[in-house]
């Protein structure tokens, strides 16, 4: 599974997905909004105790710690 990825990459994601301003979003904001545009469940950070059937996610190990 991946590392945690740095705002940079997160960022750079964002762009490539034509995201306008990712600097003017919290961080697990511009998350659900990549995943929404990626055509995903905007589902990063779930309350605590969730399933997630997603092992193939990139935002994984950054959601579920």
């Amino acid at each position: 599974s991946k590392d945690k990825m740095d705002w940079r990459e997160i960022e750079k994601k964002a762009v490539g997905l034509n995201i306008k301003h990712p600097d003017r979003y919290a961080k697990t904001d511009l998350i659900k909004t990549i995943q929404r545009a990626e055509g995903n469940f905007d589902c990063f950070q779930p309350p605590p105790n969730s399933a997630c059937n997603q092992s193939n996610c990139c935002w994984r190990s950054d959601c579920l710690k």
